[in-house]
């Protein structure tokens, strides 16, 4: 391997994942991008290497700025990176939209009852195709 850290174990470092497994699991999902271009867990990282990281509705765009492949503090773990101007433009668009959405969504006034929960359950089974 060449001078730099393993791509799955700089993600894990930079605490973007919970565990090395997690981000291995994300590269080979097509969810991290090394330059532009799908990776393997074991592809290097050097400080100036782009990195495209997508977790659920939450996308990064980064450039790698330090390595470590040891998870260390969020305060060390955020010198390791600097993300792009575009990324937190569209991070924060994101976050607003879901907040819009959360408003408008209707909100019960009381939890179902077991009778309740059951007619529902009925009616998904029933109208599975439906909707």
């Amino acid at each position: 391997m060449s001078d730099g850290t393993r791509v799955d174990s700089w993600l894990w470092a930079a605490r973007f994942f919970k565990t090395r497994g997690q981000a291995k699991q994300a590269i080979e999902g097509g969810k991290v991008q090394v330059d532009g271009s799908k990776a393997k867990p074991s592809k290097a990282v050097q400080p100036g290497t782009v990195l495209d990281i997508r977790k659920g509705d939450v996308q990064w765009t980064v450039v790698v700025e330090g390595l470590s492949n040891k998870r260390g503090p969020a305060s060390a773990a955020q010198q390791l990176y600097r993300e792009t101007e575009d990324s937190i433009a569209l991070r924060e668009q994101g976050a607003e939209r879901r907040r819009l959405a959360r408003l408008a969504a209707p909100v019960p006034d009381h939890k179902p009852s077991k009778k309740e929960r059951r007619d529902l359950a009925r009616f998904r089974r029933d109208h599975e195709g439906d909707l």
